[in-house]
């Protein structure tokens, strides 16, 4: 099956680029309410399953044993842009857990926040792995590893019960089997597993609902759904959607990117999950998506998001971001906005 263009950037008179792809919004049972795209093909969902993926690190009691809250909850579930603040909270789970930052496995990265790449230039610092968008998210793997007295070495590897827990714990709320054939590697170097975007979808109106959980995975989910609403600074950064987003709509969505044109969130309370993939991976489309998406619910969204114009270095009109008639009629099956 191929899957439609949802997305079209227009120069002058004509369609310059189109990005296709695919979109699942589900309800909390697993009834899709509506669908573009081929939504049943396993994709990797890479850091948009964050959330998902930190589930343990409050389910097994980690949070609190080391009196971790809501900041800490949400950088766990973020790609943080790599801030001194952000690297900061990093270090400071880490030296809570008893561990220092040697014992993150992400790799280094620049921060992604470009005024705090130049600020590190300027002062002639080099970046540390604190500063790579997933050391949040590594910090809580490591946490839960120290507080179950699991190894930390390797606490990165498919087969570590860190990373077994989570495999299964997706394949639970997603509804689908992981084995080694939809196995990879993100760029942190932990699992990524491919999951079907309806999966995917359906796992985070679970999360955000707590539909069909045991009433302790269901407290989880609620706590780290809340974190994420709390504090969106922590999950991305300044001048990000996600960021933007959350912040515009305080407690009523959660959105989460991820790299190579994926998106999931959950709207808690229209009790829906939505999970989206860019087949060429382009970023500008699946924020495009996000938002004509959400802007069925809430008007809002809108002033958050990127520029539906586009504009040349000397502010000239030159072009526009549109969605294409496959979106739309795909979305207008979606309820009426509140907002």
């Amino acid at each position: 099956m191929r899957n439609p263009v949802l997305i079209e950037l227009t120069r002058g008179p004509l369609v310059e680029s189109r990005h296709a792809g695919a979109l699942a919004v589900v309800w909390a049972d697993g009834s899709v309410l509506a669908a573009a795209g081929d939504i049943e093909v396993p994709i990797f969902p890479r850091s948009a399953v964050k959330p998902l993926q930190a589930i343990p690190f409050v389910e097994s009691g980690a949070v609190d044993h080391f009196g971790f809250g809501a900041a800490e909850i949400a950088l766990a579930c973020g790609s943080h842009s790599g801030t001194p603040a952000h690297a900061a909270l990093a270090g400071e789970m880490l030296q809570r857990a008893g561990l220092a930052p040697s014992a993150l496995a992400c790799g280094v990265q620049e921060p992604l926040d470009l005024g705090s790449a130049r600020e590190l230039i300027r002062s002639g610092a080099m970046p540390t792995a604190l500063n790579h968008n997933c050391s949040g998210k590594h910090a809580g793997m490591l946490a839960t590893a120290v507080h179950a007295s699991e190894p930390v070495e390797g606490y990165w590897r498919p087969d570590h019960p860190v990373q077994l827990r989570i495999a299964g714990l997706l394949q639970d709320l997603a509804g689908c089997h992981l084995g080694a054939e939809v196995c990879g590697i993100d760029g942190c170097s932990v699992p990524n597993w491919a999951m079907p975007l309806s999966g995917l979808a359906h796992a985070f109106a679970r999360l955000a609902t707590g539909e069909a959980l045991a009433r302790s995975r269901a407290l989880a989910c609620r706590r780290i759904v809340e974190a994420c609403m709390m504090r969106p600074d922590l999950v991305a950064g300044p001048g990000r959607l996600d960021t933007a987003v959350m912040s515009r709509l305080p407690r009523k969505v959660l959105i989460k990117t991820g790299a190579e044109g994926t998106y999931c969130g959950a709207l808690p309370e229209y009790g829906l999950g939505f999970a989206i993939k860019i087949d060429d991976g382009a970023k500008r489309a699946a924020e495009a998506v996000v938002v004509a998406l959400l802007s069925r619910f809430y008007a809002e969204v809108r002033d958050a998001g990127p520029p539906e114009v586009l504009l040349n270095w000397r502010e000239l009109e030159v072009g526009r971001v549109r969605s294409t008639r496959p979106l739309q009629d795909t979305l207008s099956a979606l309820p009426a906005r509140t907002g």
